[in-house]
């Protein structure tokens, strides 16, 4: 018994230690939309986020009957006169009026990240990038089309239902209690 305790407090330190981060690709046919803030400011920061809120379900509702890349494509590029006008109308709202809008859809630069242990690679890819202000804060993006922006909301609502378990754990409260 004394010897089981040690191995098993060793099996569970390398089984903590040896969970690696995941790399997840992109597939080539989708369409990433990215919003990054003027600054790292708090204020700035805030703005961005409402930005991301209110015009990630029209993006959303645009594309998510899309039966391709091509479609979804033609949807955004068709519509972004329309973005524009709902990002400067949001930033009307917030007293933000001032802070100049850029909207660019084509190939855009993506920095790696790595999000709840899932590193997405840094490259280049198709998007549509929505910058305010300078553009120098940090940045939030998700999959548009396939429409994989909605999963991320609906994931984290379905979050308190997941139980999580944890392998070693179980087996000594299994064979010690």
């Amino acid at each position: 018994m004394k010897k089981i305790i040690p191995i098993l407090s060793i099996l569970m330190l390398l089984s903590l230690t040896n969970q690696k981060e995941e790399v997840v690709m992109i597939p080539k046919e989708a369409i990433r939309f990215r919003v990054i803030a003027n600054s790292d400011s708090t204020e700035d920061q805030r703005v961005k986020r409402t930005v991301k809120r209110g015009i990630q379900q029209e993006l959303y509702e645009s594309v998510k009957n899309a039966s391709s890349i091509e479609e979804a494509r033609k949807i955004t590029k068709g519509k972004l006169g329309e973005y524009q006008e709902k990002v400067e109308t949001i930033l009307k709202e917030e007293d933000q009026q001032d802070t100049e809008v850029k909207l660019n859809y084509g190939q855009n630069y993506f920095p790696e990240k790595v999000y709840g242990g899932v590193i997405y690679k840094e490259g280049y890819y198709e998007s549509l990038v929505v910058t305010l202000g300078d553009g120098q804060g940090k940045n939030w993006w998700c999959v548009l089309f396939p429409p994989l922006c909605s999963v991320e909301a609906e994931s984290k609502e379905q979050a308190s239902e997941v139980e999580y378990k944890f392998f070693v754990k179980d087996l000594i409260t299994k064979y010690f209690k």
